[in-house]
C-alpha cells in the first residue's frame, strides 16, 4: 500500500494530491476485498461507489455536513476515509466496527441505518433542523437506485418540493438508467443551473422587471433541458435532476458535487456505476457477490434452501400456491421456484408493504400465496399483516427467515419482533420448526389452513439430524421424558435445550424434561398445563426477546391458575442486539447450556 499506511485518517486523505485519487481507489478496493474475504459482508455495492465516495469527501467535511447513506450497503469505503482505517479489520466483528453506519461508531456516521429507503426523509429532517438553527452545513442522502422505489422514499421525494430547503440527493444507479445517457450536455445543464451569472440574472429580472421576467430565464433553461433529454418524475415533482453522470470518474464527480454544494434548491444527482468494479466475478455476477459469507464457512443445507424446495413440492400440488419476495430471491433461496413456476412468482422489489397487501389481494381472489421475507424485514409490515391479513383472516402463508439471532449484520438485522408482535395478531397461527421434518409439518399444516400463518426459522444451516419427534397435531411434543424440572423452547432453542440435556446428566444433576413448542400461538393449553403440574421447575428457552414471548405466556397461566412451579426465562432481553456471531450472541444473551444449568443449580441450593 503506498497511500494507505497504519494511522491513515481523513487528514491524510484530504493531503493527498488529486492525480493520486485513482491509486487511492484502488487501494481502498483492495482493503474491502481482503477484509470481506476474511469477514464476510456486503462486498459489490461498496466496491461500485469507491471513486464516487472519495469525489464526495473530497468536496463536504463528514464531520461537519451530514451526509446520509440508504440502507449503508455501501458505506465501507466511507468508513475507511473517515477514521476508521485502522480498525476496518474488526468489521461485522463483535467489538468491532459495524457493517452499518451507526451514530455511536463515528462522528462521521450522522444516521444509524440498515433498511431501505430512509435515507431522505432523514436528510429533509437535518435540513430543517439546520434552517431552523441559522447553522451552515450541507446535507447529503446517498442512495441507490433499488432503495429509490420503496414507498418511503417516494413519500419523502414528494415532500421535498414542500419544504424547499436546500437538500443534495446522490443517486447511485448501478443497474438501470432513469434517462438516457446525454454526454457532455449533463455537465452544461448542471452548470447552467448553478452558475451565478444566471441566478443573478434571474433575480435580477424579478426586482426590475418583474416576475413574467424571471420566468422566462426558468423557461429557458428548461427548454434546453427537454431538447437534450426527456423530462423525468424528478423535475416533475419539482427538484432539480442533473445528470446522468460517471460514478467513476472522480474528476467530473468532484466538479457536479462542487456545483450542487453552491445551489440553492433541491438537487438530485444521478451517478452511474459498476456494482461490484474493480473485482471482475463480482462485476459479471453482482448479485451473487452482494454479499459475502466469511471465508472458511461451512457449507451446508440451509434452513432457506429446505423451506424453498417445500414450498416448490407443494406448488407442485396446488396450483394456487404462488411464492412472494421483496428483493430477497437469493436470500431466501427462491432461485429454482422462479424458474420453475415463474408465472406464479413475484419479487416486488424493495417494498414489504406492498407485498403483504398485494399477497391478501390474490389470497382473496382464490389463490394461496406464500411470502418469503426476512423476520426484519417484516416489520415494516405488521400493520398490512394485521389489517389486510389477519383481519379478513385470509390464507395467507408468511414464511419468516433469519429469525432470532442473526449475527453479524447488526441491530437493524435480529429477527427478534415476530413472535412478541405476531402473537396478540387475531386469526394467526405461529410455528417455529426445530428441524427440517418439524418444518415440513409446519408448511403441511398451513397449506390446509384457511387462515393465516407464520412459519419462522432461524438463519444458517439445518440441523442434519431428526430433533423433533414423529409429525404430530399438538402444538407442544415431548422429545425426552425426565424428572424434577422441564424444558420448553422452540426453534433454534430445541437444540440448546438437547445440549442442556446431555450436560445435566455429565454432571449428575437432575436430567430435564424436553419439549418442542412447534406451534407457538395458539399454545396448547391441555399439554402446558400438565408439564406445570408435573415438574417443581420450567425453564423457557426463545431466540426473540423475552417480552411478549412465550415465557411470558406460560408465566401467566401460572399465575392465573396458581400453579407452584418455578419459572425460569431465558431469550433476549430489553436490549438493542450487538453485532456478533450468532455463537457470540447467544453467549451474550445466556441462551447456553451452561448458563441454564447454572441457573438451575443457584435455585436449587
Amino acid at each position: 500500500m503506498e497511500l494507505l499506511k497504519p494511522g491513515f485518517t481523513h487528514e491524510d486523505f484530504m493531503r493527498v494530491d488529486d492525480e493520486k485519487l485513482p491509486l487511492l481507489a484502488d487501494e481502498v478496493r483492495a482493503v474491502i476485498v481482503d477484509t470481506v474475504r476474511k469477514n464476510g459482508g456486503h462486498l459489490g455495492s461498496s466496491l461500485g461507489v469507491v471513486e464516487l465516495t472519495i469525489a464526495m469527501l473530497r468536496v463536504f467535511d463528514p464531520f461537519n455536513d451530514r451526509i446520509i447513506f440508504d440502507v449503508g450497503h455501501q458505506s465501507y469505503p466511507y468508513k475507511i476515509l473517515t477514521d476508521r482505517f485502522d480498525r476496518f479489520d474488526t468489521l461485522r466483528m463483535k467489538d468491532g466496527i459495524s457493517g452499518f453506519p451507526r451514530r455511536s461508531e463515528s462522528p462521521a456516521d450522522h444516521f444509524n441505518t440498515g433498511h431501505s429507503s430512509t435515507s431522505i426523509s432523514a436528510a429533509l429532517g437535518y435540513a430543517k433542523a439546520r434552517d431552523l438553527l441559522g447553522e451552515k452545513r450541507s446535507v447529503i442522502a446517498f442512495i441507490g437506485d433499488a432503495s429509490l422505489i420503496n414507498g418511503l422514499a417516494f413519500e419523502a421525494l414528494n415532500y421535498v418540493q414542500e419544504t424547499q430547503t436546500r437538500l443534495i440527493i446522490i443517486l447511485n444507479d448501478n443497474k438501470h438508467s432513469i434517462s438516457s445517457r446525454v454526454g457532455g450536455f449533463s455537465n452544461m445543464l448542471a452548470g447552467l443551473s448553478a452558475n451565478t451569472f444566471y441566478r443573478r440574472g434571474k433575480n435580477f429580472a424579478r426586482r426590475v422587471l418583474g416576475p413574467k421576467w424571471a420566468g422566462r430565464f426558468e423557461r429557458c433553461r428548461d427548454m434546453l433541458k427537454m431538447i437534450v433529454k426527456p423530462r423525468n418524475i424528478f423535475d416533475q415533482i419539482g427538484i432539480n435532476y442533473w445528470g446522468p453522470f460517471d460514478g467513476h470518474d472522480i474528476t467530473n464527480a468532484v466538479k457536479i458535487l462542487e456545483l450542487a454544494k453552491n445551489y440553492y434548491k433541491p438537487v438530485i444527482l444521478h451517478f452511474n456505476t459498476v456494482k461490484g468494479k474493480g473485482l471482475p466475478e463480482a462485476e459479471s455476477n453482482p448479485t451473487k457477490y452482494h454479499q459475502v459469507s466469511p471465508a472458511g464457512e461451512a457449507k451446508a443445507k440451509t434452513w432457506s434452501e429446505s423451506a424453498s424446495a417445500i414450498a416448490e413440492e407443494l406448488a407442485m400440488r396446488d396450483d394456487r400456491i404462488v411464492c412472494f419476495t421483496a428483493a430477497m430471491s437469493t436470500g431466501v433461496k427462491l432461485e429454482n421456484f422462479s424458474r420453475t413456476f415463474p408465472r406464479r412468482f413475484f419479487d416486488v422489489g424493495i417494498a414489504e408493504s406492498h407485498m403483504l397487501t398485494m399477497a391478501a389481494g390474490l389470497a382473496a381472489g382464490g389463490m394461496r400465496p406464500w411470502v418469503f421475507i426476512y423476520s426484519t424485514f417484516l416489520q415494516r409490515a405488521m400493520d398490512q399483516l394485521m389489517h389486510d391479513i389477519a383481519l379478513q383472516n385470509l390464507p395467507v402463508v408468511i414464511m419468516v427467515d433469519r429469525a432470532g439471532l442473526s449475527g453479524s449484520d447488526g441491530d437493524t438485522h435480529q429477527g427478534m419482533l415476530d413472535i412478541p408482535w405476531g402473537r396478540p395478531v387475531p386469526n394467526l397461527e405461529i410455528y417455529a420448526p426445530c428441524d427440517e421434518d418439524s418444518l415440513r409439518h409446519a408448511m403441511l399444516k398451513a397449506s390446509k389452513r384457511e387462515g393465516p400463518t407464520l412459519i419462522r426459522y432461524p438463519r444458517g444451516k439445518i440441523p442434519p439430524k431428526k430433533l423433533s419427534v414423529d409429525a404430530r397435531d399438538e402444538g407442544i411434543a415431548m422429545i425426552h421424558d425426565g424428572a424434577e424440572w422441564a424444558l420448553l423452547g422452540h426453534g433454534a432453542s430445541v437444540s440448546t435445550m438437547l445440549d442442556i440435556r446431555d450436560m445435566a446428566g455429565r454432571k449428575g444433576i437432575n436430567v430435564p424434561a424436553v419439549y418442542d413448542v412447534l406451534r407457538v400461538k395458539p399454545l396448547d393449553m391441555d399439554i402446558l398445563r400438565e408439564i406445570l403440574r408435573r415438574y417443581r421447575a420450567v425453564a423457557t428457552l426463545e431466540e426473540n426477546y423475552i417480552a411478549g414471548g412465550i415465557g411470558e405466556a406460560v408465566g401467566a397461566v401460572i399465575a392465573e391458575g396458581g400453579y407452584n412451579v418455578r419459572l425460569m426465562r431465558f431469550g433476549v432481553p430489553d436490549v438493542c442486539v450487538k453485532h456478533a456471531t450468532q455463537s457470540e450472541q447467544r453467549e451474550l444473551y445466556g441462551l447456553t447450556a451452561e448458563n441454564v444449568i447454572a441457573c438451575y443449580m443457584k435455585n436449587e441450593e
